[in-house]
C-alpha cells in the first residue's frame, strides 16, 4: 500500500519561507499524481497542486492563492517530494497534507486515494 508523511510544518513571520517534504513509500512515483492540500478548522479541504507524473505530459499545476509562491519538487531517488513555501500569510496557516492517486494523471477532488496525516503551518507574527 502506497504510504506518504509530511515533515517541515512550524512557526514562521509573515513573508517568510518554509519547505515543507513528503517522504512516500509503496509506489513508483511515475505511475501517479501527487497533491498538496490544506485545511483549517471548519473550512472545507483546499487542494494546492496536483503534479502530473505522466511521462512527457508531466506538469504541476497550482491554485491561484499559492500560484508564484509555492513550488513542488520531487527527487525520485530519495522518494520525497517538497513543497517550498515562499511569501506566507497569516491566511496560510493550516494543516498541510499530500497525497497520491491511483493513476498518473490528476484526479478529481474526490478519486485521492493515500494521505498523510499532515503538518501544521502557522504563519503569525
Amino acid at each position: 500500500q502506497p504510504r506518504l508523511a509530511e515533515s517541515g510544518g512550524g512557526l514562521v513571520q509573515p513573508g517568510g519561507s518554509l519547505t515543507l517534504s513528503c517522504k512516500y513509500t509503496g509506489f513508483i512515483l511515475d505511475r501517479r499524481a501527487i497533491g498538496w492540500f490544506r485545511q483549517v478548522p471548519g473550512k472545507e479541504r483546499e487542494p494546492l497542486s496536483c503534479m502530473n507524473e505522466g511521462g512527457r505530459n508531466q506538469q504541476t499545476d497550482y491554485a491561484d492563492s499559492v500560484k508564484g509562491r509555492f513550488t513542488v519538487s520531487r527527487d525520485t531517488v530519495e522518494n520525497t517530494v517538497w513543497l517550498r513555501m515562499d511569501n506566507l500569510k497569516p491566511e496560510d496557516s493550516a494543516v498541510y497534507q499530500c497525497a497520491a492517486s491511483d493513476q498518473s494523471q490528476c484526479p478529481p477532488p474526490g478519486e485521492w486515494r493515500y494521505w498523510g496525516q499532515g503538518t501544521q503551518v502557522t504563519v503569525s507574527s
